[in-house]
């Protein structure tokens, strides 16, 4: 289950809450994966230069409300005022693989990033899926503009071997500030539609359905119905359309579309297609905006989607656990296994993570796999973790095992208790320190600025 958001947040701070945006208090199934596409993030000078040494507000906010549910920031990537995150649950972890960012920048012919697209790629139980998050130039005399710029987006190469480009995808979500407009009607009749709900009059003058019935390569894609009103623009803190001078006519701006590559390629034989050979599909559940946010001048937009997969990949590439009872009395050891084909690396590591961890960075301790092993035997190997580095106050924790030459967590334990110092019992437990101060040098951020 993926819920992907697309939000134009006009420069604005998080709200105080994002239960409804994020589905958190629905009644149904807990999504496995959250994509959030943000326009417009604040990304005045000083705002962008703090961001690049510290996560920016939105990442920590979002952090913050997530990793208490399990979830975790797999990856980010911002591009000035462009920022998209995807943050999984950790069950997930081992089976997503080749993970790669990249930017476009539209904006001034190329030169600078106020417009464009970041994107992240990843494998995912062995089906890649790539994820757009755009902004495409404003007006509504810029359609052709807009065209332009997205398949310059689409056009963009990953860094590294055989990764293939986002068409190439077996599944691509492209979302964002799409910025198409309604053209033709006025905004009195635009207006009185949207009162009475007669969304359907103004579809067939919506510049996206407009171009996809023209441009071959968007009628590949695939959107929901626009049963909602659309989401821009709106006066702050209000559901009411723009009162102020320039009186902007109502426009779906903010978009999600996808496409599936197999079923693009079978379309193009015109044979038939059998469930057989349909490795991947996917169902939109629900696409709706959220009016009560009002921070900004666009509504957010959600699509909520249900990806069903015929793993390719179905087993992790590392099994570890940890032995026997923890405490940070003494040393304690941690054994794994690895599958033959595993490219180990002298720089990999294995963590210790609280089950509420944030990120991969958001370590308590690691070990060297090579130079804190002890024991190795065909069977699997055993590393130790010095007491010292054992939290005292104990807890529940996990295991995580980061493989370098594949920047991905492959390995992930079941939680487990650490138990609290009894030689400490009754004294005052010391603070923890701050796990960033202990990062390993090898360890690359998916952010990419």
């Amino acid at each position: 289950r993926l819920h992907l958001v697309t939000w134009n947040v006009g420069t604005a701070s998080p709200p105080p809450d994002v239960s409804s945006l994020l589905q958190l208090d629905s009644l149904g199934a807990t999504m496995d994966m959250y994509v959030i596409g943000l326009q417009e993030v604040n990304s005045k000078i000083t705002n962008f230069l703090s961001d690049l040494a510290f996560d920016d507000p939105w990442s920590i906010f979002l952090m913050t409300v997530l990793s208490p549910l399990g979830y975790i920031k797999l990856s980010s990537v911002r591009m000035q005022g462009l920022l998209l995150l995807i943050f999984v649950k950790h069950v997930h972890l081992p089976f997503i693989r080749d993970l790669h960012t990249q930017f476009t920048r539209t904006g001034l012919y190329g030169y600078w990033g106020n417009k464009g697209g970041v994107t992240i790629r990843m494998s995912l139980y062995g089906h890649t899926v790539c994820f757009v998050n755009c902004h495409l130039p404003a007006h509504m005399e810029n359609t052709e503009q807009r065209l332009d710029d997205f398949e310059k987006i689409l056009e963009m190469q990953f860094e590294g071997e055989n990764i293939p480009s986002a068409l190439e995808h077996d599944v691509l979500f492209w979302f964002g500030d799409l910025n198409f407009r309604i053209a033709d009607y006025g905004i009195h009749f635009v207006r009185e539609s949207i009162n009475n709900k007669r969304y359907n009059l103004l579809w067939e003058k919506d510049q996206l359905n407009m171009a996809k019935k023209k441009e071959a390569f968007l009628q590949e894609f695939i959107e929901g119905p626009l049963h909602f009103k659309p989401t821009y623009k709106f006066d702050l803190y209000s559901d009411v359309y723009d009162t102020s001078e320039k009186k902007r006519k109502p426009a779906w701006t903010d978009r999600i579309l996808w496409r599936v590559k197999n079923l693009c390629q079978h379309a193009a034989k015109g044979g038939e297609f059998s469930e057989e050979q349909q490795t991947i599909s996917v169902t939109l559940n629900n696409y709706i905006s959220h009016m009560s946010y009002g921070i900004s001048d666009h509504k957010p937009v959600t699509g909520t989607f249900g990806l069903e997969l015929k793993p390719l990949v179905s087993e992790p590439l590392v099994t570890l656990s940890p032995e026997g009872e923890w405490s940070a009395e003494h040393d304690v050891l941690i054994n794994y296994s690895a599958v033959p084909e595993f490219p180990s690396s002298a720089w990999d590591w294995i963590g210790l993570f609280k089950v509420t961890f944030k990120h991969v960075n958001d370590y308590v301790t690691y070990s060297w796999v090579e130079d804190d092993e002890i024991s190795s035997n065909k069977d699997g190997k055993q590393v130790y973790m010095s007491a010292a580095e054992i939290p005292d106050v104990g807890g529940e924790f996990l295991l995580c095992y980061y493989s370098n030459n594949l920047q991905s967590v492959v390995g992930i334990s079941q939680p487990f208790q650490i138990q609290p110092n009894r030689t400490l019992i009754g004294k005052e437990l010391p603070q923890e320190e701050n796990s960033w101060m202990q990062r390993p040098d090898n360890l690359e951020s998916h952010d990419e600025f």
